[in-house]
């Protein structure tokens, strides 16, 4: 410790009377010397001071260089990385943001929300990204950024942060292919995604993630074996429940009370029924979505219909094993539902009805979504 601080002490008086050939000559003696070096915190911080304060004094060229090796050392002081990080060169700038290990979190995001492209751009190619940094890169970055952060493996992403990409890829199939291939992406917001995308994108994306597409496309064709429910449109009660119900919708009094009526009376037929022509869906797919456990479609359907909580909730209960749900499922369901957006719902339900070829004898003529 006494050796290092003898010589930081003999650096900085050369500092303070040196010409700038000696001030750099003292810069890269510091720097090797700290490089090959093992020392503690409190002498990693003195050579910071030093190193700090003729960083302050070379021209652009040489903090470059400076932060290319920097960026390389795994205990290289913090003062002197947040200064290069937030350099307003991107030359000086660049090789920390994209490589030094010594950089956090904090940093990362005051660089992302107060530089340029340019250092946006260096923070996208980063080995690892956390969500916090993610969320400014794709409210921030312009497409070049938006498209690296989305090929990169190790970035994580937020709800909101995936949300917000999938309304940057509207128009956009090089990035909504990007996005579509990472595995990260849950199946909802790969749905959003993929209602939204450009036929080239769909076939594409058919292509490199057949197990995703196939969930989609099992909810929207026909459904049969034990997802048939015991209430099947071959009983004589459901060929009674489809005439009382389209007699109804074409009366034009089938609405979101009928629903949430005959959802409390447990009336199932009449439910998928309703929802069936108030959605231009299929009854088969209705019934799935009904009884599916993963209650993620028929919340996209109440809320694409504009239903209550109240009416969604009572839907719930009716598809739920013995019409019970535990108070955490019901909270969860409620959760997210409210941060579902109506018009997202929509697009879904949409791309829904444009797959829904060979669904069955119901799906042949549906009339198109009603929203009240």
């Amino acid at each position: 410790m006494n050796g290092a601080k003898s010589l930081l002490q003999d650096l900085d008086d050369a500092i303070a009377r040196g010409t700038d050939e000696s001030r750099a000559r003292a810069l890269w003696h510091a720097t090797d010397i700290l490089i090959t070096g093992r020392y503690s915190d409190d002498e990693i911080s003195m050579f910071g001071e030093v190193i700090g304060r003729l960083a302050d004094e070379i021209e652009v060229a040489a903090r470059a260089q400076l932060s290319e090796v920097m960026s390389a050392c795994d205990h290289a002081p913090l003062n002197v990385i947040e200064k290069l990080a937030l350099d307003d060169e991107i030359a000086v700038a660049g090789p920390v943001l994209r490589d030094s290990n010594r950089i956090d979190e904090k940093m990362l995001v005051e660089s992302a929300m107060t530089k340029g492209q340019a250092h946006l751009l260096a923070i996208s190619q980063r080995q690892s990204i956390g969500e916090a940094v993610t969320d400014v890169l794709v409210k921030r970055g312009n497409q070049e950024v938006v498209t690296s952060v989305a090929k990169n493996e190790g970035a994580r992403f937020s709800g909101s942060g995936l949300l917000h990409m999938v309304r940057r890829a509207e128009g956009d199939s090089i990035l909504a292919e990007q996005l579509g291939l990472r595995k990260d992406v849950p199946r909802h917001i790969f749905q959003q995604l993929i209602a939204k995308a450009s036929e080239d994108v769909r076939r594409r994306l058919e292509v490199e993630r057949p197990e995703m597409m196939s969930q989609i496309q099992s909810s929207v064709t026909e459904v049969t074996g034990d997802l048939q429910s015991k209430f099947g449109p071959s009983s004589r009660s459901y060929f009674v429940a489809k005439r009382v119900v389209t007699t109804q919708y074409r009366q034009g009094n089938l609405n979101q009370d009928s629903i949430s009526n005959y959802a409390r009376q447990h009336r199932f037929d009449e439910v998928q029924i309703g929802l069936s022509l108030l959605s231009a869906l299929p009854v088969d797919v209705i019934e799935r979505a009904l009884m599916d456990r993963n209650r993620e479609m028929i919340l996209v359907l109440c809320k694409a219909l504009d239903f209550s909580w109240d009416t969604t909730m009572s839907l719930l209960f009716l598809g739920a094993k013995d019409h019970l749900i535990t108070a955490r499922e019901l909270q969860d369901n409620e959760r997210e539902y409210g941060r579902l957006k109506i018009e997202t719902s929509r697009s879904i339900l949409k791309f829904y009805q444009s797959r829904k070829t060979g669904a069955g004898a119901d799906a042949g003529r549906q009339p198109e979504l009603q929203v009240h």
